[in-house]
C-alpha cells in the first residue's frame, strides 16, 4: 500500500491524536501541511511532523487557495467552523476525514453531503465507535442472527461527573452559541452508533431533557465563585481543585489537563485556574447545555431503542442491552455478554483482550478510523469507510430531530 500525504487543519487535541498515526505508520502516512490560529499548537505540530515552513499556516483558507499538494485533509477545527473548509477542501478534490459533528445545522450537512458527492472525494465523518473492535464483534454476533432479529435497545452514554464538569459546563462546549447542542457535539456519534447496530433508517424520535443542576440556584450559600479561594470546595465533587490537581501531581498531563493550560506544572494550572475559565465555580458559569437527555427512536420494521445521556455518573465506557428475538445482549465497550433463549446458555466475549488497539481513546476508535481513513485513501476504496457521507446525513438528521422534539416537545418524523 502507498504512503498517503495529509494536511491537518485544526491542530488541537483532535487533530493532534488523529495525526500520530503517521508518527506510529510513517511508511503509510506523512503530515505534510497545517493550519492552526494558536501558535503554540501550530508550531508544536510544525515541530513534531517536520512540515516544511511555507506548509504552516495560521488559516485553512490560506491552504486552500494553493494548488493541491497533498493527499487528504483532516478537518478538526471548532465545531461550527466545519462547513465551509469541507467544502472549500471537497472543491480542491482533496479527501476528507472531518471530526464529527459534520456540521452544527441541518442545512450544512446537506451542503457538505452535496458537495463531497458530487466532488467524488473520499470522505469519513469522526463517528469512532463505529471503529472498534467492541462494535465490530458486536455487528458481527448480530447480523449472523444469533440473537434473531431486533426488537429494542437500550444505550448508556455515562458522561461523568468530571467530565460535564470539565467540557460542558466549564469548556468549549457549554453554551450552545458558541459549539452547539450537547446531544449533537457529545453524543451524535451514540445517535449514530445505535442506528449502524439497527442497520435500518430511523423514521420517528421524541426527546426530553434539561439543564437541571449546573445552575445558580443551586450554588451552596457558602461557595465562592472560583475553586482556588471557596469554603464549601472541599466537600463539592466538582472541584476544579481536585480535577486537575490532583492528575497533575499524579504525572497525568494529559487531556484533560492540557486543555486548561500549556504550562503542565502544578504552578501553571494553578495560574491557569485562577484566571481562566476551568477554575470558575460551575454554579457561575455561563453554560446553557443540558445535563442530561434521553432520546426515543423508532425504525421503519418497528424496532425501538432509547438513548440516555447523563452528567451524573461516573465516567465509564457506554452501555448497551440490545434485546432480540432469540436472544439478548449486554456490552459496555469491553466486554459482550450473550445469552441465548432456546438453549439458556450465556457466554461473555472479552474484547479487552485483543490487543493494545483496543485500550486506546474511544476503545480503539481513534486508531480504527484513521487506520480505515488511510488504506481507503491509499487504495482508492470507499467500501472502508464506515462513517460514509449519505449514512452520517441520516444520522444527524436524526440528531437534529430529536433537540426538535425536545425543545418542542412533540413527536419528530425523520425528513431524508
Amino acid at each position: 500500500m502507498k504512503s498517503i500525504e495529509i494536511i491537518v487543519a485544526g491542530a488541537g487535541d483532535r487533530g493532534s491524536v488523529y495525526a500520530s498515526y503517521a508518527k506510529e505508520h510513517p511508511e503509510r502516512a506523512k503530515i505534510v501541511g497545517v493550519a492552526e490560529p494558536r501558535d503554540y499548537y501550530r508550531e508544536k505540530m510544525a515541530a513534531e511532523y517536520n512540515i516544511l515552513p511555507e506548509n504552516v499556516f495560521t488559516d485553512w483558507k490560506d491552504i486552500a487557495k494553493r494548488p493541491k499538494f497533498a493527499d487528504a485533509v483532516i478537518i478538526s477545527t471548532q465545531d461550527r467552523l466545519h462547513k465551509d473548509p469541507a467544502i472549500a477542501f471537497a472543491k480542491k478534490g482533496y479527501h476528507i476525514l472531518l471530526e464529527k459533528p459534520m456540521a452544527t445545522d441541518e442545512k450544512s450537512c446537506r451542503e457538505i453531503t452535496k458537495t463531497v458527492l458530487s466532488k467524488k472525494v473520499l470522505f469519513a465523518v469522526g463517528h469512532v465507535l463505529r471503529y472498534t473492535k467492541y462494535t465490530q464483534h458486536l455487528k458481527g454476533i448480530i447480523d449472523s442472527g444469533l440473537i434473531g432479529d431486533i426488537i429494542s435497545i437500550q444505550h448508556l452514554e455515562p458522561v461523568g461527573f468530571w467530565h460535564q464538569a470539565h467540557s460542558f459546563v466549564r469548556g468549549n462546549w457549554r453554551n450552545e452559541n458558541e459549539s452547539s447542542f450537547m446531544l449533537l457535539t457529545k453524543a451524535c456519534h451514540d445517535i449514530d452508533w445505535i442506528r449502524y447496530i439497527v442497520g435500518k433508517q430511523c423514521k420517528t424520535v421524541s426527546s426530553f431533557g434539561s439543564l437541571t443542576h449546573f445552575k445558580r440556584e443551586n450554588k451552596p450559600t457558602i461557595a465562592g465563585d472560583n475553586c482556588l479561594e471557596c469554603d464549601y470546595e472541599p466537600q463539592c465533587p466538582y472541584s476544579a481543585k481536585r480535577i486537575y490537581l490532583s492528575l497533575v501531581k499524579h504525572g497525568k498531563l494529559g487531556w484533560p489537563v492540557s486543555v486548561v493550560t500549556t504550562d503542565r506544572t502544578v504552578a501553571g494550572v494553578i495560574k491557569a485556574l485562577r484566571e481562566g475559565p476551568y477554575g470558575r465555580c460551575v454554579y457561575e458559569c455561563d453554560n446553557d447545555v443540558v445535563d442530561h437527555q434521553v432520546v426515543n427512536m423508532e425504525f421503519v420494521d418497528g424496532e425501538t431503542a432509547t438513548f440516555t445521556m447523563t452528567a451524573f455518573t461516573k465516567a465509564r465506557p457506554r452501555e448497551t442491552r440490545i434485546f432480540g428475538t432469540r436472544g439478548e445482549i449486554y456490552g459496555n465497550g469491553m466486554k459482550i455478554q450473550v445469552f441465548e433463549f432456546l438453549t439458556g446458555r450465556s457466554e461473555i466475549i472479552d474484547i479487552s483482550d485483543e490487543g493494545p488497539e483496543s485500550l486506546a481513546d474511544h476503545g480503539g476508535g481513534d486508531y480504527g478510523l484513521i487506520d480505515a481513513f488511510v488504506s481507503a485513501v491509499a487504495d482508492n476504496d470507499s467500501t472502508k469507510i464506515l462513517s460514509g457521507p449519505e449514512e452520517t446525513l441520516e444520522s444527524h438528521l436524526m440528531t437534529f430531530a430529536a433537540e426538535k422534539s425536545r425543545l418542542e416537545r412533540k413527536v419528530i418524523d425523520i425528513r431524508l
